[in-house]
C-alpha cells in the first residue's frame, strides 16, 4: 500500500513539476510576469520537484524492503540510507533558492522601508 500510494504521488507531483516549468519556458516575458508569475511558478516548481523525489525514494525503499524483508538485514538498511542521498544533496542544493524567491515573492521583498 505505501508503495502504490507514494508511486501514484510521485507521477502526479512530477507532472505538475514538468507542466509548470514548461509553462514557464513558454511565458511572454512581460514585466508583471518577472514581479509575481514567474517566482510563483517557481516555487511551485521546486516544491513539486522535491516532493516527487521523495515519493520516489519512498516508494524505492517499500519495494526495497518488500524484496528483501528476510533476506539480508544490513543490505535492507544501508541501501536505503544510501538512496537518500540525492533528497539530501537536492535540498542542500535547491533550499536558498526556494527561501529566497518565497521571501521576495511574499515578503516585503525589495520595497521594503527601512527605518532610520
Amino acid at each position: 500500500m505505501v508503495f502504490a500510494i507514494s508511486d501514484a504521488l510521485g507521477l502526479i507531483f512530477s507532472s505538475t513539476s514538468l507542466l509548470v516549468f514548461l509553462s514557464i519556458q513558454t511565458v511572454r516575458y512581460a514585466e508583471e510576469d518577472f514581479l509575481e508569475s514567474l517566482p510563483k511558478k517557481l516555487i511551485i516548481v521546486l516544491a513539486s520537484l522535491f516532493l516527487s523525489i521523495v515519493n520516489m525514494m519512498i516508494s524505492f525503499v517499500a519495494t526495497f524492503s518488500i524484496v528483501l524483508h528476510d533476506r539480508s538485514k544490513w543490505l535492507a538498511v544501508t541501501v536505503p540510507i544510501l538512496a537518500s542521498l540525492p533528497v539530501t544533496i537536492y535540498v542542500l542544493l535547491q533550499l536558498p533558492l526556494s527561501v529566497q524567491t518565497y521571501q521576495s515573492t511574499y515578503g516585503s521583498g525589495i520595497f521594503r522601508l527601512v527605518k532610520i
